[in-house]
């Protein structure tokens, strides 16, 4: 049989928990770089959350950042940020908040430097008061988000699980936010509500995989340890896991490659990176952080602790099961069956002898 389908049936003994100094420490280590790029690139925020002024307009004469920096020094605004779009075939001038007679003296240099009609510049202006107003309105909607999320945890399964769900959301949101300080990309509103998106879809895929921990701690509470069953839980949704972010970064991986970066069109670019980002860092942060951080917290419980050591003496009620394997084969052995289902035959049975039952006779002594 083949991995895929060893996978597919939920048959796999991967030690996800035993393994989970690696990924903590893939983990800790992208947390770093993110801090440190936010330490010293930080974000490239939208007009929307800082205010300014944006000119963006056609570039017939193929005018250089530098042509353009020229222009612009007679009026103070030499260290304005210019960007050329397209290779060089239209041009973004962005700036601080400006006099309205300074915004008029900017957009007549861009548009003499470019070759352009006034009319054909695209001009947007944004006061500071309304994009702190913006920024302010993104962090109270992730704290809510995140509120609601930790609330809703802990009343369907338990409240250690909505901590451990909640560290991998703050998780894949530092990934997140690292990725667009690394890359330049533009925040703007729509990478915020893309940012919602990912830490809902994040969520949702560790709600699942806790559910099927809850599910299988009820079934195997006195045949297993704590990370045994975390380890059989992540064994059988993993293929779910993984069909279901496949199937969701192919559309979106759509709209960042071919809608964003061929197409050009850089309101599709900002949106679709935070969704392709976020969702692989919520799948891999479902499966490789939160379920194993909740495995190491439960583990230190008092019940728990015993069932280990009752477990690991022998003097557990059952015999504990590998992790990942069902309660199949024990059950096929029981009733007579092979493990596939069939019935044993009796060429099978004469194969495996069985111990004798009653009393065995001693072995005669030996005459000395």
């Amino acid at each position: 049989m083949s991995r895929w389908s060893r996978v597919s049936r939920g048959e796999t003994s991967i030690d996800f928990v035993g393994l989970r100094r690696r990924w903590f420490v893939i983990s800790l280590t992208l947390i770093l770089l993110s801090l440190g790029s936010l330490a010293v690139r930080q974000l490239n925020l939208g007009l929307e959350f800082v205010g300014g002024v944006a000119v963006q307009a056609e570039n017939p004469r193929g005018a250089e950042i530098a042509d353009l920096r020229a222009a612009l020094a007679p009026i103070g605004l030499s260290d304005s940020r210019i960007q050329l779009l397209d290779d060089g075939a239209a041009v973004l001038v962005q700036t601080a908040p400006l006099e309205e007679e300074v915004e008029d003296a900017m957009i007549e240099a861009i548009v003499s430097a470019t070759g352009v009609d006034r009319q054909d510049a695209s001009i947007e202006a944004v006061g500071p008061t309304f994009g702190a107003l913006v920024a302010r309105q993104a962090v109270i909607a992730l704290v809510v988000f995140i509120g609601f999320a930790v609330l809703f945890i802990a009343w369907r399964l338990q409240w250690k699980m909505a901590v451990a769900g909640i560290v991998a959301l703050l998780h894949d949101m530092a990934i997140t936010v690292g990725i667009y300080s690394v890359t330049g990309f533009e925040v703007t509103p729509a990478t915020v509500v893309a940012l919602l998106t990912i830490l809902g879809y994040s969520l949702y895929d560790t709600v699942v995989v806790f559910d099927k921990v809850e599910e299988n701690e009820d079934t195997f509470r006195d045949e297993d340890t704590y990370t045994g069953i975390v380890n059989r839980s992540m064994n059988q949704v993993l293929v779910r896991s993984l069909a279901t972010s496949f199937t969701s970064l192919i559309p979106v991986g759509s709209l960042l490659f071919v809608g964003g970066i061929l197409l050009g069109a850089a309101s599709l670019q900002d949106f679709a990176l935070a969704l392709f980002v976020g969702i692989a860092a919520g799948t891999y942060s479902s499966i490789f952080v939160a379920a194993p951080l909740l495995a190491t917290w439960r583990e230190r419980e008092p019940a728990w602790m015993e069932r280990r050591a009752a477990l690991e003496s022998g003097s557990g009620r059952k015999k504990r099961l590998a992790p990942g394997v069902g309660a199949r084969t024990q059950e096929a052995a029981a009733s007579g069956e092979t493990a596939t289902g069939e019935p044993e035959s009796p060429a099978t049975r004469q194969a495996s002898p069985r111990p004798p039952k009653g009393a065995q006779p001693r072995p005669p002594k030996k005459r000395r």
